[in-house]
């Protein structure tokens, strides 16, 4: 595994006690057992409040489904196996739905995130040999520029507060013959007529305590009217021009009512609560690979809007 540095000077932090220090004095704090290198509450504080609530909804192993391993071999354009023995960062590693599948297929797993969904990640993989997670932001990164194979940013950038610096963080720490993976809401004219965009305005604001309470309500309102109207799309979609909450009965139609429940009031308040929600078009990504170097880009639709892969000559 590779070896934390201080994202200030640079140097290799050894542990002490409770904490990370490096030679010049520069420290940062474990806390329950996990290096923090930023502030526990930040611009992210909903996403930790997030997946917390939501410890296991999107884990496979615990709904018994291959969606997330699916999505993430698509993502990196073969098969995770792969990756065995590699060194993978993997940024924004949430909860860990992406995360529990690189430690099985056998990389060596370097995950941060910038809420205390670190701490419910750290529940939901264990002990493993070949995974270790920080408190960290994409923009201060601890670890060696240019360490790792693969680096892995999945439902993250588009969630910063700035799409084009996060990928030139990301692509910094990507090694010459590695390959950067990541994903983008893309840019469409609906956004501006979809009534979660004016709803996230507001709920966005305030405290995530009060936010999940009022995005719970919504859920509780229009979801049993998505349910019933799941054969009827285009009853279904007059209804969408007022709720603003999200399903997603006609993209997983096996699972159940109460997990398709459960996946609304997730997805509802990710959609709702974050504080920052840029929107690029492929063309946008493409170029913002190109601008950096990159060989091999591959950027296509699909996933969450924009799904990109390049190589580091």
């Amino acid at each position: 595994m590779i070896e934390y540095v201080s994202p200030v000077t640079g140097e290799v932090l050894t542990q002490t006690a409770d904490k990370l220090t490096g030679r010049s004095g520069t420290s940062f704090p474990i806390v329950n057992g996990i290096p923090r290198f930023v502030p526990i509450d930040n611009y992210a504080s909903a996403f930790g409040y997030q997946w917390k609530a939501y410890a296991k909804t999107q884990l496979d192993s615990f709904e018994g489904y291959s969606y997330s391993k699916d999505r993430l071999n698509t993502c990196l354009g073969y098969p995770m196996e792969q990756l065995k023995d590699k060194n993978v960062l993997e940024v924004g590693s949430g909860a860990g739905r992406f995360t529990e599948h690189l430690v099985k297929a056998g990389a060596l797993t370097h995950c941060i995130d910038l809420s205390v969904a670190v701490e419910v990640n750290k529940e939901n993989i264990g002990a493993a040999t070949n995974y270790q997670i920080a408190q960290a932001s994409v923009y201060e990164i601890p670890y060696p520029k240019a360490s790792f194979d693969v680096v892995i940013c999945i439902g993250v950038v588009q969630h910063t507060p700035s799409s084009e610096r996060t990928i030139e963080a990301l692509w910094s720490m990507v090694k010459p013959g590695g390959q950067l993976v990541i994903d983008h809401y893309m840019w469409r004219l609906g956004y501006y007529f979809n009534p979660a965009t004016y709803w996230r305005l507001y709920l966005k604001e305030i405290k995530p305590e009060k936010s999940k309470k009022i995005v719970d309500k919504l859920v509780d309102i229009f979801f049993p009217i998505h349910w019933a109207l799941r054969n009827a799309p285009v009853l279904d979609w007059f209804v969408k021009r007022v709720s603003p909450v999200m399903t997603y009965m006609s993209h997983f139609p096996k699972i159940s009512r109460e997990e398709q429940y459960q996946f609304s009031k997730l997805d509802s308040y990710d959609s709702l609560t974050d504080y920052y929600k840029h929107l690029r078009t492929p063309s946008q990504i493409r170029k913002e690979l190109e601008s950096l170097g990159a060989k091999d880009i591959y950027v296509t639709k699909g996933g969450n809007g924009v799904e990109a892969r390049a190589i580091k000559p």
